[in-house]
């Protein structure tokens, strides 16, 4: 690509994609960086690059920006004049250009998934290189329009039609480089291929194949499932601008037991991060369980309030900095520590301990089940006479019925959070369901009633 490439760097928990691009003259330009600027950092350095633009589609509502990191080690933001930023930056309006050496960096006004949305199409000589897509156009469909209020929800879906509409009007092998992708709570659902081409969206992406406005509207609105509350307050606070990161932020101190006890009382929050089976054989009693995996950082942003100072407990073997990063992604700042000597250190301290069941697919169906994958989840496949409450709406429990619960999700992260949640609810008699999914448990079940 005349000396262009294009390297994607993929956030697999958040479901979204960073992309630092060569420029062909030994610089380097990233488009829509995540807080952590390591992973740019050291491909620059590997690739012998030096870092010039960090370059901002719209004002990100699940993630924080990394650009202010990147410029404060040298960069210029590039972003939308309309989003306003309140920090240092080179805004931009629509079609304006920007050079890059022999390249151009035009910015396309495409509003919908954010007021103040920008495309960028980099350009050589006249000739489209790349689309920058941001949210405008994803694989398989356009990032959701209901993220800034609902009295916008609908303006900006007709505006997303308009952007889409413009974007089809570039060459049908022009590649296009989307932020969102799978697994993310921005996205309308889609396939799992993280880049695409114009061609492609226009032949088969189901919204774009729409025949008007109105059934495009009706498409995107009818897909749209919930998404976590620190989505609403993100686009905020990466207009104001995040604070830049030290060292020492993406450290965890560690807290001895006696401080912890004492911080909780305060009003801490205890997060257990160790896996699944871990917390089951116990847990400092009220902890919150959260296993540490790609997904940590969603389900602490639906669970966690944000000015609450969070303790954590964890394994040895576990990557403390990797949950630093997570909590840090999604503005996560008041991080008191790591519980010094696990739950080894609280049994030790003879502090109270929970414990909770776990069971096999098996006994699924023993009892009342409740279930609390996604809406979108439960519809694919559940199992018959189950109690559906996404984990992110459980509210300790309020309006479930009494007796014992068998608690399931896909593989037992979230069932395990959700009986947490419930447990420091007061909710007793719980087991969580681990191992398989909705075909497992309704074939265990069966096989257990005709042996019966």
């Amino acid at each position: 690509m005349n000396g262009i490439e294009v390297h994607p760097l993929v956030d697999e928990g958040l479901g979204n994609s960073a992309y630092l691009v060569e420029l062909g003259d030994g610089r380097a330009l990233v488009v829509d960086p995540g807080r952590d600027p390591t992973p740019y950092l050291e491909l620059a350095r590997r690739r012998r690059l030096r870092i010039t633009d960090a370059v901002e589609t719209h004002l990100h509502a699940d993630f924080v920006s990394g650009s202010r990191e990147l410029a404060a080690r040298g960069a210029r933001v590039v972003a939308a004049r309309a989003a306003n930023l309140q920090f240092p930056h080179h805004g931009m309006d629509d079609d304006e250009q920007l050079q890059l050496g022999g390249l151009v960096l035009r910015a396309l006004a495409t509003p919908g998934h954010a007021p103040e949305h920008q495309a960028w199409l980099l350009v050589d000589g006249g000739r489209p290189l790349a689309l920058f897509s941001g949210g405008a156009l994803l694989v398989g469909g356009v990032a959701r329009t209901d993220l800034v209020s609902p009295d916008q929800t609908g303006p900006l879906t007709g505006a997303a039609w308009r952007s889409a509409q413009r974007l089809l009007e570039l060459p049908d092998d022009l590649r296009v480089y989307p932020t969102h992708g799978a697994g993310s709570f921005c996205s309308t659902p889609g396939g799992a291929e993280r880049t695409t081409t114009i061609g492609a969206e226009r032949a088969h992406n189901p919204l774009l194949t729409a025949p008007d406005e109105a059934a495009f509207r009706e498409r995107l609105l009818s897909s749209l499932g919930s998404f976590p509350p620190y989505f609403l307050r993100l686009r905020a606070v990466n207009r104001r601008g995040p604070r830049v990161l030290t060292d020492d932020d993406w450290a965890l101190p560690t807290v001895p037991v006696e401080q912890a006890r004492r911080r909780i009382g305060d009003g801490a929050v205890l997060v257990d991060a160790r896996p699944v089976r871990a917390f089951a054989a116990g847990h400092p009693a009220g902890a919150l369980s959260i296993a540490l995996r790609p997904a940590f950082a969603t389900w602490l942003g639906w669970l966690v309030e944000p000015d609450r100072p969070l303790l954590f407990v964890l394994e040895d073997a576990q990557n403390c900095r990797e949950l630093v990063r997570q909590c840090r992604a999604i503005g996560y700042e008041q991080l008191a520590g790591e519980l010094a000597g696990g739950m080894a250190a609280w049994r030790a301290a003879g502090l109270p301990e929970g414990r909770l069941e776990l069971v096999g697919p098996e006994h699924a169906g023993d009892g009342l089940v409740l279930d609390v994958r996604q809406a979108s989840e439960v519809a694919g496949g559940h199992l018959p006479g189950a109690v559906a409450v996404e984990l992110g709406a459980l509210d300790g429990g309020r309006g479930l019925p009494e007796g014992p619960l068998r608690v399931m999700c896909g593989h037992g992260e979230r069932a395990m959070t959700a009986a947490s949640l419930l447990a420091r609810a007061g909710r007793g008699d719980l087991r969580v369901v681990v191992g398989g999914g909705p075909a497992e448990w309704s074939a265990a079940t069966e096989h257990a009633l005709a042996g019966s």
